[in-house]
């Protein structure tokens, strides 16, 4: 009998430990803080407002509780409206929907993917000629790129609507120098197990307005008022990140920088090997912004390149490499049927066309150059089998 050897499996982005989280971790074991709450929690979020240069963080369950939280703190309810970027996961919206408010999707612009400045400023219009503006706008970083951030800030200033940037994937990025996640009101990262650093979950609150972060603290912890007894004034949610978990982030806070120089250099060796291919696009990094490169990500034109993105993903599925498709919009996601959404101009519906097209390929920090090379052979003999094909056509 033949034994098949499957080769080993290539994760999107798997988690990568310093080798430093033990020692945080077996310290809350030893003094029993284990239960939320304790001091490597106090410890992260001051070195994480201390690395982006906030006034004070709070470290919550996720990114999403965070979204949450600062649609909570701006008095979000039923009825109100939220711009949205409309490429992102679906956790950017969600807490829109938990407050009852109606989020409206904003189309991207191709210079870096995200939120788009001319739709933004259409939507914005249309909303002041109502008499119905919206309480807050979320503006994602998609794959560690920042926004246009001094044209969406502009637009917001003008019509005094606050900014929650969703920096979830763009933890050690800048945008003309000033750290990602520290343009709006809140600020929002996560650590989910595949993002550049992670406590397996969990997420963080940033901002500049300190009472603010202050109520952040009293929501999260179940709005329990200050009594002898437990006595409630306001609905809350268990949304604290534990002392174990902080512990992770501390160490993985340790060795940030090195991740994001490490996924650049992903970036690189893929664009070195692969951007002379016709019809490869990849992702934009703005002049004057500095991506984590998160994810790299890529459009494939099928004329040009001879292969689509089904190809490629089928290939690299059947080599055991995981790949995944560009975010699906959320004004295509069937929970969100009907939902308004704001295109980039009346021609260009930009990310329809980055779903349709787009790929991103493993980007781990701790992915080897023989497994990174593993999978650029893969996508050049697809491209070859995809060009010979054509040749017979």
């Amino acid at each position: 009998m033949t034994v098949v050897k499957t080769k080993k499996r290539i994760f999107l982005s798997s988690p990568h430990m310093s080798g430093n989280e033990l020692t945080y971790i077996n310290g809350a074991f030893e003094t029993n803080w284990i239960a939320p709450l304790g001091p490597n929690v106090d410890e992260f979020e001051k070195e994480i407002a201390d690395y982006v240069g906030a006034n004070e963080a709070v470290a919550v369950s996720s990114g999403t509780a965070a979204i949450h939280l600062a649609l909570s703190l701006l008095d979000v309810k039923k009825g109100d409206k939220v711009f949205c970027s409309s490429l992102t996961f679906i956790a950017s919206a969600n807490p829109i929907i938990y407050q009852g408010a109606e989020p409206i999707f904003i189309d991207s612009e191709p210079d870096t993917w995200n939120m788009s400045p001319k739709a933004l400023e259409k939507a914005f219009i249309d909303a002041s000629s109502e008499g119905n503006l919206p309480k807050a706008v979320i503006v994602v970083n998609l794959y560690g790129q920042s926004a246009k951030m001094d044209e969406i800030v502009s637009i917001c200033n003008h019509y005094n609507v606050p900014i929650i940037e969703d920096a979830a994937e763009s933890l050690g990025s800048t945008y003309k120098g000033k750290a990602s996640g520290t343009f709006g009101e809140f600020g929002v990262f996560s650590f989910n197990g595949n993002k550049i650093i992670t406590t397996s979950g969990g997420g963080m609150l940033i901002s500049n307005n300190v009472a603010a972060l202050k109520k952040a603290r009293f929501l999260a912890t179940q709005a329990r008022d200050p009594a002898p007894h437990y006595q409630h004034s306001n609905i809350g949610f268990n949304y604290r990140m534990s002392n174990i978990l902080a512990g992770v982030g501390i160490a993985q806070l340790g060795v940030l920088n090195e991740r994001v120089k490490a996924r650049r250099n992903v970036f690189k060796r893929y664009y070195q090997e692969l951007g002379h291919q016709p019809g490869f696009y990849f992702m934009p990094e703005l002049e004057n912004t500095l991506s984590n490169r998160w994810l790299t990500a890529l459009t494939i034109n099928e004329e040009e390149a001879c292969v689509s993105v089904e190809d490629l993903l089928k290939t690299l599925t059947d080599s055991n490499i995981e790949a995944r498709p560009v975010w699906k919009p959320l004004h295509l996601q069937p929970i969100f049927q009907g939902v308004k959404y704001y295109p980039h101009s009346e021609n260009e519906n930009i990310s329809e066309g980055l779903f349709k097209n787009g790929i991103c390929l493993p980007s781990g920090s701790n992915m080897t150059e023989d497994d990174q090379m593993r999978i650029i052979n893969c996508i050049k003999e697809t491209v070859s089998i995809g060009i010979g094909r054509k040749k017979y056509v």
